[in-house]
């Protein structure tokens, strides 16, 4: 039985986000990756990222489970097993390690989520996220509130029409609940399929 999942968009979009990944994340320490979904990007960047760790993590045990069927064909030292993590929790569960979070990444996660969960991360990146510490965030997003394309118009309300709690969200508006959590906004590029990469970092104040 293979319980390996697969997201096509994730061989479309891998090398983008590992080329930004490669400039943006710290160079050292543990990434934390929020809603990994499959697992494919997990066993993607994890080698090729050492010496940082890679953490993946999902609420769906269906998911971690898809995670750990794709770490037993693509093993890495430095990747490590899946764990529960809902970012809509008071206390994450690595919160409990001691060994610390240098960055967290999130990919495709906050459209398809409702807005507590973006609330959630933010919350959570906060907490975990050392002085310099990294939060980088794929997916599409509204500038000025307007789509940056037709197709994420269509996304959008097809999102929507699933749920009432989805959508494309205001990078405006993300940024604000970023300021809010004293993560300052570094950087955002263009990537393929009208996604961004969007870069936050860690304030002391």
């Amino acid at each position: 039985m293979d319980d390996r999942q697969y997201a096509p968009a994730t061989e479309r979009n891998r090398e983008a986000i590992l080329e930004v990944l490669l400039q943006v994340l710290p160079p050292t320490g543990t990434v934390l990756e929020i809603s990994s979904g499959t697992g494919e990007h997990a066993v993607f960047f994890a080698p090729r990222l050492a010496p940082r760790n890679w953490q993946p993590s999902d609420p769906n045990p269906i998911a971690r489970n898809s995670i750990a069927a794709w770490q037993t064909r693509h093993p890495a030292d430095n990747l490590y097993p899946p764990i529960a993590l809902d970012v809509r929790d008071s206390i994450w569960t690595v919160e409990q390690s001691k060994e610390p979070i240098t960055a967290i990444v999130n990919i495709n996660m906050i459209h398809i989520a409702p807005w507590s969960a973006c609330l959630g991360l933010f919350d959570g990146a906060r907490r975990i996220l050392p002085t310099g510490g990294i939060l980088y965030l794929y997916g599409p997003f509204r500038q000025n509130g307007k789509h940056t394309a037709p197709s994420n118009a269509a996304f959008d309300q097809s999102l929507r029409s699933q749920n009432s709690e989805w959508g494309v969200r205001d990078l405006e508006e993300v940024v604000a609940v970023a300021q809010s959590q004293r993560l300052d906004l570094l950087k955002v590029l263009p990537m393929p399929a009208n996604n961004l990469s969007v870069i936050f970092q860690a304030s002391s104040a």
